[in-house]
């Protein structure tokens, strides 16, 4: 079991890690910094650095499956090609020092919490989502038109509003009891550990909330300049919205 550091703190950039197991495909550690693929998220980048001072290169983070395909707890870190030799000096027991990267994080975070405030703005379910660091978009299920003008202004207004963003957690029952927090149709949240995490935008002026397990900034105002640069029509009930971050 990785323990999922990301989850607590989203700024932390490195931390120190044992490595507990080692396949051709990369390496898992017994707690790191990145964020693995998944809510729509891209895994993070970055790399471990070994004792003697070079570098493992990261190219992507995933969670590794079970048999029956479901993710477990345990998270895989796929070095980048050329890498075959660092990754052979490697052996279980061994310290690392994981370290993101950073810029490319930062910007899932500003295009996640984004999409939240979309959310807000677009108050239908969602039956897709895909968040890069180049452009974060959104499927609604919805047949009415939507206006890239007053979207990018609704986006712009809550940035500017600087709305805290905060963590938090439903219980498995009060989840159940409210289903309209959930506003994926494609992931349903985890359940079964008692606890499923939450992401509220606004205190007194709620924006928005509800359960996610991606990374997040602290304010609405580090998002910064977003705008909306295409909606399609993917079908007669999807209405896709795509963000980008304004040149």
């Amino acid at each position: 079991m990785t323990q999922d550091l990301f989850r607590q703190n989203a700024y932390q950039t490195e931390c120190s890690a044992t490595v507990t197991a080692i396949n051709p495909e990369g390496v898992v550690l017994d707690q790191t910094v990145f964020y693995p693929l998944g809510g729509g998220q891209a895994g993070d980048t970055g790399v471990l650095r070994l004792a003697n001072g070079s570098g493992l290169a990261i190219a992507d983070t995933r969670k590794i499956k079970d048999v029956q395909g479901q993710p477990t707890s345990d998270i895989l870190h796929l070095p980048a090609p050329g890498q075959e030799g660092l990754l052979a000096q490697l052996s279980v027991g061994e310290s690392v020092t994981a370290q993101i990267d950073w810029a490319r994080r930062h910007r899932l975070m500003r295009f996640h919490t984004a999409t939240h405030l979309l959310c807000h703005l677009v108050p239908m379910p969602v039956n897709g989502c895909s968040i890069t660091p180049d452009y974060a978009r959104l499927d609604f299920h919805m047949t009415d038109p939507l206006s890239k003008e007053a979207l990018t202004a609704g986006i712009a207004a809550l940035v500017a509003a600087a709305h805290p963003v905060a963590l938090g957690s439903v219980t498995d029952a009060e989840l159940e009891a409210n289903p309209a927090l959930v506003k994926s149709m494609s992931v349903s949240p985890p359940r079964g550990s008692g606890a499923v995490r939450t992401v509220q935008i606004g205190t007194g002026d709620l924006i928005d909330l509800q359960p996610c397990g991606g990374t997040h900034v602290a304010n609405t105002a580090e998002i910064g300049a977003v705008v909306v640069i295409k909606i399609e029509k993917k079908s007669a009930n999807t209405r896709r919205v795509v963000l980008g971050f304004a040149a």
